[in-house]
């Protein structure tokens, strides 16, 4: 989320110095315009010139309305995936004590629903495979599914439906 920040606020630095460096300029062509326009008056020449920098203008206004966009964007969608991550971590807490797993159950249950295999968690956890193959028997066991894939689609289910899990409470 940070790498994301970063680039976010680097973007938006490059191209608010794009859109100074184009209101410079644009500063500049309107000053040497409107000097032509006292020497010689209006004529053609000056006419495209005023066309390009009321163009350059719009540029800028359409680039600095761009920035503003992307970043309340970007705020927004940082604002949803930390809910997204709170709600998640709350979920599989409440589950986790529904289910009423033991603290090296919910540990094992947690490296599967992060997708790690079995040595992966036996790794992680200092145990032995069998040892975490007989965890992850249990929680299957607990949470009413048979494989590490129906776990990980129990959480999303309800992520996305919240109605199923008191569906699927009705009906045990």
């Amino acid at each position: 989320m940070k790498d994301r920040r970063s680039a976010l606020n680097r973007t938006a630095l490059i191209l608010g110095l794009v859109v100074l460096l184009q209101l410079f300029a644009a500063i500049f062509f309107l000053s040497d315009a409107a000097g032509d326009v006292a020497e010689d008056g209006l004529g053609p020449h000056l006419a495209a010139e005023a066309s390009a920098v009321l163009a350059l203008f719009a540029g800028i206004l359409f680039g600095a309305w761009h920035i503003r966009t992307l970043v309340l964007r970007a705020r927004a969608d940082e604002t949803q995936v930390a809910a997204a991550r709170g709600v998640l971590g709350e979920l599989m807490r409440l589950r986790f004590a529904e289910w009423r797993l033991t603290p090296a159950e919910a540990d094992v249950a947690l490296f599967a629903l992060k997708g790690c295999d079995i040595a992966d968690i036996a790794t992680f956890r200092g145990s032995a495979e069998g040892t975490v193959r007989a965890q992850l028997a249990k929680v299957y066991g607990k949470a009413g599914v048979h494989n590490q894939s129906s776990l990980v689609a129990l959480f999303i289910d309800e992520l996305i439906d919240p109605g199923l899990h008191a569906l699927a409470a009705r009906k045990g």
